[in-house]
């Protein structure tokens, strides 16, 4: 796959350099080369990512952070059993436990929650930095959800993180999580307010509360593009008419001036 020429492979993070070291100095800058276009396209063109992916899977499939990237490919595109065959191979590679929560909420989208929840449980966790901990709450949460165990949902992510004024990277997603899990449990008014909370936190809009708050108090966005294209049909509409009736009036006087010259004619 084509390599933009502004990508060097320098980008990539220090310890992935550190790591690609291994390979033939070459071959490490074709891999870097692929990483960074991976860790661009992700969010954007997760099949694109996908597919740089692949390349560099192929290129370097013993090295940790190729397998560790091939995997959030996959779940980007929701390959959910490819995603966790990658994660479990970087995990074993490299003996850290940072990927357990994706990789339970991989087996969440293999529809298996209860297998999430006995991840939930296990050892790995006390092992996870504090994001770590709260993402696995959130994955928890979503596998109780999933076996319609709504006001268990709740009980999962009511925690000191949730409570906290501290405004950290993963607060504004855990508000927005309860707040929705409260909604979809019939608490409207609690949901308000937290969706309300999540918006004070969520600095770069990552989540859509603020659509969620607004919908709750029907509150209803006007799409200014689409006005406009609503304007210019109608104004082309009233065009075309004024044309129709411009021609009709061509027809029906013509009509007339044939009758008068028929009646001259008959004179």
């Amino acid at each position: 796959m084509p390599i933009p020429e502004d990508v060097t492979g320098e980008e990539i993070d220090k310890d992935v350099r550190q790591e690609l070291q291994s390979l033939p100095k070459g071959l490490a800058e074709d891999v870097a080369k692929n990483l960074v276009m991976v860790a661009r396209l992700i969010d954007e063109d997760p099949e694109g990512a996908y597919g740089y992916s692949k390349v560099a899977l192929r290129l370097a499939s013993r090295v940790a952070a190729v397998r560790e990237a091939a995997g959030f490919a996959a779940y980007a595109n929701q390959k959910y059993s490819e995603a966790l065959a990658e994660f479990r191979a970087a995990r074993r590679m490299t003996g850290h436990v940072e990927l357990w929560p994706v990789m339970a909420d991989c087996e969440r989208g293999l529809g298996r929650p209860e297998k999430a929840l006995d991840m939930a449980g296990a050892p790995e966790v006390h092992k996870l930095d504090k994001a770590g901990q709260v993402e696995m709450r959130l994955v928890a949460a979503g596998a109780r959800r999933d076996m319609g165990q709504l006001d268990a949902a709740i009980v999962t992510l009511q925690s000191p993180e949730l409570a906290s004024n501290s405004v950290q990277p993963w607060t504004a997603r855990l508000r927005y999580a309860y707040a929705d899990a409260l909604l979809a449990a019939g608490r409207e008014d609690e949901a308000r307010e937290w969706f309300a909370k999540a918006i004070e936190s969520d600095k770069d809009g990552s989540t859509d509360a603020s659509d969620r708050l607004a919908e709750l108090d029907g509150v209803e966005f006007v799409d200014a593009f689409a006005e406009d294209e609503l304007d210019d049909e109608n104004e082309a509409e009233t065009e075309d008419a004024g044309v129709t009736e411009a021609a009709e009036k061509v027809v029906v006087e013509d009509e007339a001036v044939a009758e008068v010259d028929e009646g001259d004619l008959k004179d």
